[in-house]
């Protein structure tokens, strides 16, 4: 079972799920490489542009405040994230990703057994919250309650009758979703058999914005508006260990250089505001912020965007984090690439297994449905 971290306060996870593929080549850069300039003739970002980390790698211009969390030593970058044989489907990946099956389709996310875990008799109906439009497949599990959220803020002037259709919404998206990966049966079946109630632990959540304050003024843009409901839950202290919501779509096949450069401006500013959001509530010690995308994308542009890849890369972000890279960056040689892509060397349940057992303090195996190499990319216990 879980124990206090840091201040003495329970553990808490963020996930924030960067939709539709992210560039890893042009979000952390060989600037140095040969390789990327010649793969890249139409979105290479030039040398004297790059946000540089070290000697050989940087992020991209627009990650500015992602450039300052990793220089305060509170961000850990994850090279190589993936694993074998990449499908190079969006819905394949993500649900490989959301329930550690690479080799079935699971019927079981990693976070809702972890949310089992973690409270074991569903005392706490706001124990795993999502704030977004659809329930993510890796908080699913049964017997497992998720509250979500498409948006804090109106959440508490809903009518009954509105929660009820925007309740009955959420649930026919998911059903829609996962219905022909797993059959609408057992999908429905799922849904009537748990009970799942996309809205429950609403009376728990409305009383959320009316105890925050805060100096931090966050952007005009989807993803800051969902790190500050994050931040809202999170400071009302209702006991919320799992959080989870998302941003994209990262899926660049075409006019890349812009809509890459401003995905990663509002996702960078975004989780700038809600670091200094949480440090300025003092509520900031326990948590750890998690940030995947499903694949990485192909090494070579085409033209305007790139295709999707393989290999790519995570940031964990916290107090508990020990900053720096982890992991190494896959080989950019023609030779070495896979079907045109980064090859993958740090498998992603791996990642989980850290989060599970140095920051959740939960046994990994049975969640992750194996063991792997993790790299210790997180203090334990504060130290």
């Amino acid at each position: 079972m879980a124990v206090g971290n840091g201040n003495g306060k329970p553990p808490v996870l963020v996930i924030l799920q960067l939709t539709g593929g992210n560039d890893y080549f042009n979000t952390v850069i060989p600037y140095n490489d040969e390789h990327y300039f010649d793969s890249r003739p139409s979105l290479q970002i030039p040398q004297d542009r790059v946000l540089k980390l070290d000697d050989d790698l940087g992020f991209h211009p627009a990650m500015g405040p992602m450039k300052d969390i990793y220089a305060s030593g509170d961000m850990a970058v994850i090279h190589g994230i993936g694993y074998a044989n990449s499908p190079r489907s969006h819905f394949r990946s993500m649900d490989i990703w959301h329930t550690c099956e690479p080799d079935k389709v699971g019927t079981e996310g990693w976070l809702g057994r972890a949310l089992r875990e973690l409270d074991p008799n569903g005392a706490n109906p706001v124990t795993g919250v999502n704030i977004g439009q659809a329930l993510p497949r890796a908080l699913v599990a049964p017997g497992v309650s998720v509250a979500s959220v498409a948006d804090l803020s109106t959440y508490g002037l809903l009518t009954s009758i509105e929660q009820q259709q925007q309740r009955d919404q959420m649930l026919t998206r998911f059903a829609n979703m996962y219905g022909p990966a797993v059959g609408t049966g057992q999908v429905m079946e799922y849904l009537g058999q748990t009970g799942l109630d996309a809205l429950k632990g609403a009376d728990i959540l409305k009383v959320a914005p009316d105890k925050y304050e805060s100096s931090v003024e966050y952007g005009a843009t989807p993803i800051a508006k969902k790190l500050r409901d994050i931040a809202q839950i999170h400071t009302a202290d209702v006991g919320t260990r799992v959080f989870y919501s998302d941003h994209g779509s990262f899926d660049t096949h075409a006019a890349q250089a812009t809509t890459h450069a401003k995905l990663w401006q509002d996702v960078s500013e975004a989780v700038q505001d809600f670091w200094d959001d949480l440090r300025e509530h003092d509520a900031h010690e326990n948590v750890v912020m998690f940030m995947f995308s499903e694949f990485g994308r192909r090494v070579r542009d085409n033209g305007s965007g790139t295709d999707h890849g393989a290999a790519g890369v995570g940031f964990a972000i916290g107090p508990r984090v020990r900053g720096g890279m982890y992991s190494e960056y896959p080989e950019t040689r023609p030779e070495a690439l896979e079907q045109g892509d980064l090859v993958p060397n740090q498998d992603y349940r791996g990642v989980y297994t850290t989060i599970l057992e140095d920051h959740l303090q939960l046994e990994a195996a049975p969640i992750v449905n194996g063991s792997f190499e993790a790299p210790k990319y997180l203090r334990t216990n504060g130290h």
